[in-house]
């Protein structure tokens, strides 16, 4: 539990078109998708203590429960030192497709560029190995950016080098735009690496 005053709850209520999305890196599947991991374990016909195929030196179960990434150092530093974030999504169960949405103000979308996530080899060979969909890669893990940081184009540059200098690999996502007639909230360019 904590409080906030009023005026500095997020999201802010100027998000809005011409907005970048920010994308911060993940350490792995985080907690989320683990019944589907199960599944994709058990159909690859590997077991928790052979070697990762996708992590040297590690288990499948190492390279699996590599503990979640927490943000809040960075971000608390950052809301301390720059007043230009409007908003942060944790991307957990429910992926991109789910979470971003949530702070989106009506008539908007947010554009992801696909070619610009940082796939990592872990939801590579999940994806591989279990025949997954990329539509349901997106609404089930975090495909490796486990926080999203929205911010007005003039502060994008700012922001995600003070990102960078608290620790954080960032990558810039896409944008917030209009919302076209009967669009989903998050509206997809590009592809998933694999």
């Amino acid at each position: 539990m904590g409080a906030v005053e009023r005026k500095k709850i997020l999201p802010r209520k100027d998000v809005k078109a011409g907005d970048v999305i920010l994308g911060l890196a993940s350490s792995g599947p985080h907690s989320n998708g683990y019944s589907l991991i199960r599944k994709i374990i058990d159909l690859s016909g590997y077991h928790l203590d052979d070697a990762a195929p996708f992590a040297k030196g590690q288990t499948v179960a190492e390279a699996l429960l590599t503990p979640t990434r927490i943000y809040v150092k960075s971000i608390l530093k950052m809301l301390k030192t720059k007043s230009a974030i409007k908003a942060f999504a944790h991307i957990t169960g429910g992926g991109f497709t789910e979470n971003i949405p949530r702070v989106l103000p009506k008539g908007t979308v947010a554009a992801i560029d696909l070619n610009a996530v940082p796939f990592p080899e872990v939801f590579r060979w999940l994806a591989s190995q279990g025949g997954v969909t990329e539509a349901e890669m997106l609404r089930t893990f975090n495909c490796g950016v486990g926080m999203i940081v929205v911010v007005s184009a003039k502060d994008a540059k700012t922001v995600a080098a003070g990102f960078k200098k608290a620790g954080e690999q960032v990558v810039t996502l896409g944008v917030i735009r209009k919302r076209k007639a009967k669009e989903p909230q998050v509206a997809y360019s590009g592809a998933l690496s694999q």
